[in-house]
């Protein structure tokens, strides 16, 4: 379908491509990797013709259509919503636009039996036949299904498309694509500005699309669930692997080890003829030996081992001491005009060292309940609650406005920071990726996504022991997630995280938080556990039309499923209870035995007869004496009481089935 035979192109004197050659072919669904600035997106433009090459060419079969969605940069046109997306179904619509002007003419004929009203139906009957091969009478419905999957209500369909933010108006683009249905979608993080619920959508769309598609992602799941082979950008050049990203990563590393063991081999060889060389490069009679080794040295072709990034590991300052409760809601009403309110009753605990994931469609109060937790915005009603001695940090994608210009990176990194060296410091940025001189660079000069990381960055090596996170992973590479998730694993403190990235959340957080109509729902899931759950409401969404077997096959399967997590949280939130309960025991008898011995210690004073010539000292021990037995007598109490709790707590746990 799409062949690319000798591709090279140059910036300056960097090498970009040196003879890329690749193939895409029908019903494709490949996965497109590499690291920053390999040129992945390059290669979508060379593709799409938006950039030419400076050699090779591009071979697209003749019925070959594609459909290009860049991270940023759209300027869209058009009316409302609806109207923009329907008529970028190319053919169909131009069709269904003569088929209304023919049927405006007919009503004007008065004389039905005239050959050009004759040729009028003829017309009309050939474009209606045509028009139905391509599922026309079916577009307004396949419309309507495309923008409520990636998130727009029906209010929103009059809305003209200008008045939309930049990440819907990314959702648009990506719906005007799903509606021209090309033979190839290349599709340049398409997850960036999608809820999890859009996102879900698109994967299940995507799995049933009728063409070939190529992904850039750094979401591995996304990757994953989607893409049967992976390309990888290298050094200039395109590596094929026939699998998904988890396959990508393991068969990697088996040829990096092929080719370190053919390197070693080669330079085996090369000595040999080399120290040949040497001793008979002046013999006549070894003359022509010598010469052809030479040549034949030449000719070997160099053996590039693209070596693995080296593991950055990055832990946050120790965590500052708190309380048990890190943070209370009680009952918050937000509303931005004083009416229509954002976020209804929400109530919330959030206790030291918990990991929470924040998850809900876009515009469903996520970000602002991030900013009213951190202080960072008001509200109307209710009463926030921070725990003792809680040093919070936030991030937000706007953070990057706070850096300051004038400063290059590592001094902004170094400011934040207490008692890190510059080894320390530089390692903390690559994993952010900025190497070499890049830390060296004015804050003034750099990209916004390069703000964005920097801005993190200086979060993470600032004291503090609550992290509120909104979508810190936006501007981040795979592997400079894996290193943002390694470090939150490993800190102390608590974190509240908002974001939609799977493979991010995956084993990290503690439970969900769902924001959705106003209000919040906690989930005792884990994120795959979540996504099953959400994943389900999708299928059962599709009309009653749409739903063949296979569908509700699925959805019966995850309904059983589903009551097994049901029961699954149910045991983990008594399990947690028990463990807190044993905690608590143990603290008890801790408190008891102390408390007994130095009651004991005091029996042994009041038995000697020493103790009563000093009256003022004998008064003391026994009013201690009074208060140790005080004492005793409710921490047995809160003992027992927590014995009886947990036994109660075992018996309703054996009951769960």
């Amino acid at each position: 379908m799409v062949r690319l035979e000798n591709i090279s192109l140059s910036f300056g004197s960097r090498n970009l491509f040196k003879n890329i050659n690749l193939t895409i072919g029908s019903n494709d669904r490949i996965g497109l990797v590499g690291v920053n600035g390999s040129g992945k997106t390059t290669l979508f433009k060379i593709i799409c013709n938006i950039i030419s090459p400076d050699s090779g060419r591009i071979i697209l079969s003749r019925h070959t259509t594609s459909g290009y969605l860049p991270q940023e940069g759209l300027d869209l046109e058009g009316t409302t919503l609806f109207e923009t997306v329907y008529n970028s179904a190319g053919d169909v619509t131009q069709i269904a636009k003569e088929i209304s002007e023919i049927e405006s003419e007919i009503q004007n004929y008065s004389d039905k039996d005239s050959e050009e009203y004759l040729d009028l139906i003829q017309q009309l009957s050939e474009l209606q036949g045509r028009f139905d091969l391509l599922d026309g009478y079916k577009l307004e419905g396949k419309v309507v299904k495309v923008l409520k999957g990636l998130g727009f209500s029906e209010p929103d369909f009059d809305r003209s498309v200008k008045e939309f933010s930049e990440g819907f108006k990314m959702r648009i683009a990506l719906a005007k694509l799903l509606i021209f249905n090309p033979s190839l979608l290349l599709l340049d993080e398409p997850t960036n500005h999608l809820d999890f619920d859009s996102l879900l959508w698109l994967e299940e769309y995507l799995k049933d699309y009728n063409g070939s598609y190529v992904i850039v992602s750094h979401e591995k799941k996304f990757l994953n669930n989607l893409v049967k082979k992976i390309y990888e950008l290298s050094n200039g050049k395109i590596n094929e692997y026939s699998g998904n990203y988890d396959y990508y990563e393991k068969e990697r590393t088996i040829r990096r080890e092929q080719l370190r063991s053919q390197l070693k081999n080669r330079q085996k060889f090369i000595k040999q003829q080399e120290r040949f060389i040497e001793r008979f490069r002046y013999k006549a009679t070894k003359a022509s030996s010598v010469q052809s080794r030479i040549k034949m040295l030449q000719k070997l072709e160099p053996i590039n081992i693209d070596e693995e990034e080296k593991q950055i590991n990055f832990n946050f300052p120790p965590a500052l001491n708190s309380g048990k409760v890190i943070l209370e809601v009680n009952n918050l009403w937000k509303s931005y005009d004083g009416e229509n309110y954002i976020l209804k009753e929400i109530n919330l605990s959030i206790s030291r060292g918990e990991k929470i994931a924040v998850l809900g469609y876009n515009g469903a109060g996520k970000s602002t309940l991030a900013r009213i937790i951190a202080g960072k915005e008001s509200y109307q009603k209710g009463r926030i609650e921070y725990g003792h001695n809680v040093v919070l940090q936030y991030y937000s994608q706007n953070q990057s406005e706070e850096l300051d210009p004038e400063e290059n990176v590592l001094e902004t990194l170094r400011k934040a920071s207490e008692g890190m060296n510059e080894t320390m410091l530089r390692n903390v940025l690559g994993g952010f990726l900025f190497s070499d001189d890049d830390v060296l660079k004015s804050v003034k000069v750099l990209s916004g996504g390069e703000k964005s990381r920097l801005a993190l960055a200086k979060i993470l090596v600032t004291k503090s022991n609550f992290l509120i996170l909104d979508e810190p992973t936006n501007h981040l590479d795979i592997k400079s997630k894996s290193v943002l998730k390694q470090a939150i694993k490993n800190y102390e403190g608590a974190a509240l995280i908002v974001s939609h990235d799977r493979d991010f959340l995956k084993e990290l957080t503690d439970k969900i938080i769902e924001v959705k109509d106003c209000r919040i729902k906690t989930y005792l899931y884990d994120i795959d556990e979540y996504s099953l759950v959400k994943r389900e409401e999708i299928l059962l969404k599709m009309p009653k039309k749409q739903k063949p077997e296979f569908v509700k096959k699925k959805v019966n399967e995850n309904s059983i499923y589903l009551k097994g997590l049901e029961i699954k949280a149910r045991k983990k939130e008594i399990t947690k209870k028990i463990n807190k309960l044993n905690k608590q025991l143990i603290s008890l008898e801790e408190k008891i035995l102390s408390l007994e011995s130095r009651k004991k210690e005091i029996e042994i004073l009041l038995s000697n007869e020493h103790i009563y010539k000093d009256v003022e000292h004998l008064i003391e021990i026994k009013k201690e004496f009074q208060m140790i037995n005080k004492k005793l007598e409710k921490l047995n109490a809160e003992w027992s009481d927590n014995v009886e709790e947990i036994e109660n707590l075992n018996k309703h746990l054996l009951k769960i089935k």
